[in-house]
């Protein structure tokens, strides 16, 4: 690593996990070697003999939320570019090289690429991942799996989201109470500021783990769910668009439906032709699904589908209708 490395990749976490050794792991095998680690604790750590030849800075955090320790980390860093990234994430041993390339190519100051579900992941986790694989199931596919072509976007996920230093420190970095949604919050504010969007490079991959299992799964849709809702009134610019309100929609329909379907027999054959346009939908992800993962997968995502759109409508609209929203440090 020089005194001035390229590259500061920025990991906050709470403590020590196997994914974090994961991580750690496949950055030392990155192919553009120019780069630092900047590793975010709550508290003092030690670090593992494996490790300690890698460019590596501790910067304890004491409990602060995602947003403050990546700020912290930002301030404290060396390099020209700052590369956000997960602890239950690694990289691709090509990620800097595609984002050094795309730097110099195309002129953006910003980058965000996808966290794709790794093939190693228990199966549970892989059909939480593979429920967001169709735009009819989870609305964005491109960040959690390769989807070309490239393209500009206004809000990114930090799991995989790079940006010029300066351009960061310029707009007052995250500087965001809530968790999840810092990340919309900044983009929002990288936007207004520069009028900059981020580019999307298909190829810039991080493989990043899922929850494992549906409650764990349902407790972070439901978090998402919660905080876009709110954000549609906070932030409209960005989160006050239709695919946001869809599964609120769903769920007054499923919940007037069953009431009025019992009062006349057009009621009851709305509601029913409403459920069978929702199957064709579920058909329409089942496919899309089957490009990235086998058939027990797929299938196994469609009760997560449903249950996703359900439970993440409920938030939304729960958002939507609180003043004030308490953010959790992710724990």
């Amino acid at each position: 690593m020089s005194s001035s490395p390229y590259f500061s990749i920025i990991i906050p976490f709470k403590d020590w996990s196997p994914y974090l050794d994961e991580c750690l792991l496949h950055i030392g095998k990155l192919s553009f070697r120019d780069y630092e680690v900047i590793l975010l604790p709550d508290g003092d750590i030690e670090i593992p003999d494996r490790f300690r030849q890698t460019a590596l800075r501790v910067i304890p955090t004491a409990e602060v939320n995602p947003a403050v320790k990546r700020d912290l980390g930002a301030r404290e860093s060396l390099g020209q570019v700052l590369a956000f990234i997960d602890d239950d994430a690694y990289p691709r041993p090509d990620w800097l090289d595609v984002a050094r390339r795309a730097f110099e190519k195309n002129g953006f100051s910003a980058l965000g690429g996808p966290g794709i579900t790794p093939r190693e992941d228990p199966f549970w986790a892989r059909v939480s991942g593979a429920v967001f694989l169709s735009r009819t199931s989870g609305g964005f596919p491109e960040r959690y799996v390769s989807y070309p072509p490239g393209k500009l976007v206004d809000d990114w996920p930090t799991v995989n989201l790079l940006i010029k230093k300066d351009l960061f420190l310029s707009v007052g970095g995250f500087d965001s109470a809530y968790w999840p949604g810092e990340d919309t919050e900044f983009c929002l504010k990288l936007l207004n500021a520069t009028n900059q969007k981020i580019l999307y490079v298909p190829n810039l991959v991080v493989w990043h783990h899922r929850r494992p299992g549906l409650r764990k799964h349902l407790r972070q849709v439901g978090n998402y769910g919660l905080h876009r809702g709110f954000f549609a009134k906070k932030f409209p610019e960005t989160s006050r668009r239709a695919k946001y309100f869809v599964p609120t929609a769903w769920v007054g329909f499923v919940i007037f439906g069953l009431f009025l379907s019992g009062l006349s027999p057009l009621m009851r054959e709305l509601f029913v032709t409403g459920w069978l346009a929702y199957g064709i939908a579920l058909l329409l992800s089942l496919r899309d699904i089957l490009r990235h993962e086998p058939l027990p997968v797929a299938l196994g995502a469609l009760p997560f589908i449903l249950l996703t759109h359900l439970w993440y409508g409920v938030r939304f609209a729960m958002g939507l209708c609180i003043k004030n929203l308490q953010s959790s440090l992710g724990r």
